[in-house]
């Protein structure tokens, strides 16, 4: 008897490991043989709804233009010559290290006006084509320099790069109507550029305004490093701390806003619980003013909700201004995590089986707090259902928006139904986001001129 219930264990476990590790790494093995060699690069998303050509769009008559270059933090280790990466290695470097990146947007045969033109269509046809051209670190940000480093990483002038970082921030705030700093952290399984032209279009469809900054933190493109990946969030929120706190004290934004994507949210969330716990002893105005974190939008988020629910009681919702948590029906990515792990993932739309409780304190903070649920928008099924936040015009436009104006999911034109948790997208969405931003800003025609009052 023992050695059938042990022969079925095998069989079953066998079938598991099949069906949800061996085939999808056994497919995803096949597109990657299939793809074709040469730089990295990925297409311009979608533009966001809200936007059209003539009234309403991004641009400034002559917006900072995208050759700039977008400013980048990570905490990998520099490639060496034995890495088949060029820039940075898919491993812990344990320093956070600052510099900017160079974009190709696009063909660079056409002019700026036909460029931000075509990025604005609809429906453009052949891709648009987004690639690292150059980069440049600055050197290692002296705050994260620690007792275990390497000699050589010590710099003869430990705070240069800081101050060339620095001035750099500032000399694009004081040009910019929005005096903020943007943050992208990118999920699990991608190489180093690939935050960078994320941010970078990010960025592109913020019409170039504040400062935007790519942490690349060390994830490792292999389907197979889902776990390690995952505590090397863990090992790199002390990095993106010390970031978080240089940026608030050396430069001058106003505020920071963060959107962390994918795995990338368990770096955001682990790092905001860390300020949390460092600042629990101020009141909540103190802590906003020492940390300048404003917005925090977490989007296919795949944190535990278990271990969220413990951040939010040691003081998580009092170091952002807001906390905005996107969730969708439709994400297989975070399915496969529920089933791996047998938990439910933030990003999942879980808040249908919150118990009676739990709803009734979720609902008590919601003026810290935000579910946004994008399930049934355009675009938010695309593929596995993961990446809404670039294949959704409306979802886009929804972040945005938020970011941009700092306008509340009912300011935006969400609604959400007595008892739910969730904020939804009502059919006419777009025509209330244009709505309010026109009784905002009625002599308005570009929306890169609008600002929060």
């Amino acid at each position: 008897m023992d050695s059938m219930v042990a022969k079925n264990y095998f069989y079953i476990v066998r079938n598991l490991f099949n069906k949800y590790i061996l085939i999808p790494i056994v497919l995803i093995g096949s597109l990657a043989s299939c793809a074709s060699k040469g730089p990295y690069q990925i297409d311009l998303m979608p533009p966001p709804e809200v936007y059209d050509t003539e009234s309403l769009n991004p641009f400034a008559k002559d917006p900072v233009k995208p050759q700039a270059g977008i400013l980048y933090a990570t905490n990998r280790a520099p490639a060496s010559g034995e890495d088949e990466e060029l820039i940075y290695a898919n491993r812990r470097g344990y320093l956070v290290r600052l510099g900017r990146a160079e974009i190709d947007f696009g063909d660079q045969q056409i002019d700026w006006e036909e460029a931000r033109r075509i990025s604005l269509l609809k429906n453009r046809g052949a891709g648009y084509p987004l690639k690292v051209k150059n980069v440049e670190e600055y050197g290692v940000l002296d705050r994260s320099y620690h007792m275990f480093m390497q000699p050589e990483d010590r710099a003869d002038d430990p705070k240069a790069a800081a101050k060339r970082f620095t001035t750099e921030i500032n000399e694009k705030l004081a040009i910019s109507k929005k005096k903020d700093i943007f943050i992208y952290v990118h999920g699990y399984k991608v190489i180093f550029e690939d935050p960078i032209l994320v941010a970078a279009e990010l960025w592109h469809f913020l019409g170039y305004e504040g400062v935007f900054i790519a942490y690349a933190w060390p994830s490792t493109p292999k389907l197979t490093a889902y776990f390690s990946d995952a505590e090397t969030t863990n090992v790199s929120s002390r990095q993106l701390r010390v970031f978080l706190e240089y940026l608030a004290k050396e430069t001058n934004a106003e505020r920071i806003h963060i959107l962390g994507y994918s795995q990338g949210t368990r770096l955001v969330t682990e790092t905001i619980y860390n300020l949390a716990l460092t600042n629990s002893c101020t009141t909540t105005d103190t802590a906003h003013n020492k940390t300048k974190i404003g917005r925090v939008t977490l989007v296919g988020s795949d944190v535990d909700v278990g271990l969220f629910g413990t951040f939010i009681m040691d003081g998580f919702l009092d170091v952002p201004t807001h906390t905005s948590i996107y969730v969708s029906g439709a994400d297989k990515a975070l399915g496969m995590s529920n089933t791996l792990l047998g938990k439910q993932r933030l990003g999942e739309a879980w808040q249908s089986e919150t118990s009676e409780q739990g709803r009734k304190a979720l609902t008590q903070i919601e003026e810290k707090l935000s579910f946004i649920n994008v399930t049934e928008t355009e675009g938010a099924k695309e593929g596995n259902g993961h990446g809404y936040f670039r294949k959704s015009p409306w979802a886009s436009s929804d972040i945005l928006m938020g970011f941009l104006h700092d306008l509340s999911p009912k300011e935006r034109g969400l609604e959400k139904k007595e008892g739910n948790l969730a904020w939804t997208f009502p059919e006419d969405y777009i025509e209330r986001l244009r709505k309010r931003l026109e009784q905002l800003y009625p002599q308005t025609t570009s929306m890169s001129t609008m600002h929060n009052k």
